[in-house]
């Protein structure tokens, strides 16, 4: 058995789109659903700091955390899925897209949209 990895993230939120991501986020499609299961991803919850920060957390219980992740962004609905919640999660400011991540296009191409955190403290 693969040890488990604990993954935490933060990104960015529009502050007009708070009520829509929670929505979609109420109403995960279910082809999202399978594909987050079929990698290998566990316990993902996303929590919002009520002013423009999201914080995700998952568990990954797979062997081929590259492949698994490779396997998420060639799935068109998952791609799909992405454009849609990227839009939101984009802060435009100064006429440019600002992500914690330099360089980042979206989920699906370029560097990840999400800031993976460095885990300092776990107890269980």
């Amino acid at each position: 058995m693969a040890p488990v990895r604990r993954i935490a993230q933060i990104v960015h939120l529009k502050p007009a789109a708070v009520a829509a991501y929670k929505e979609c986020h109420a109403n995960v499609w279910p082809e999202v659903l399978q594909q987050i299961k079929d990698c290998n991803i566990k316990d993902y919850s996303i929590f919002f700091d009520n002013d423009r920060t999201l914080f995700a957390t998952f568990k990954y219980v797979g062997t081929d955390f590259e492949g698994d992740m490779e396997a998420m962004r060639a799935n068109p609905k998952i791609r799909e899925w992405w454009a849609m919640t990227d839009g939101m999660q984009l802060i435009e400011s100064d006429w440019h897209q600002e992500s914690p991540i330099p360089g980042a296009v979206g989920s699906a191409d370029g560097p990840g949209w999400w800031k993976v955190l460095d885990e300092v403290f776990y107890t269980d």
